[in-house]
């Protein structure tokens, strides 16, 4: 008997900010001056803020612009 292949796993694509900031190795505090300042986008679900996995990304891709401007 053949087995089922397993399900793949859902990857999250919302992520509290507490998460992002884990992923992106910022403390909370740093994470939310960013969302402040507009750097870090989110979205509001109801009265909660998430940040989406592309604006986590966007938010690299602005980092590394910035590195190389600086240079």
């Amino acid at each position: 008997m053949a087995m089922a292949a397993a399900a793949p796993a859902l990857q999250r694509r919302l992520h509290r900010v507490e998460d992002a900031a884990e992923i992106l190795e910022l403390s909370r505090s740093t994470a939310y001056e960013e969302i402040r300042l507009g750097r870090l986008r989110t979205v509001r679900v109801g009265r909660l803020r998430r940040i989406p996995t592309e604006y986590i990304d966007d938010y690299i891709e602005l980092l590394k612009r910035e590195a190389t401007a600086a240079r």
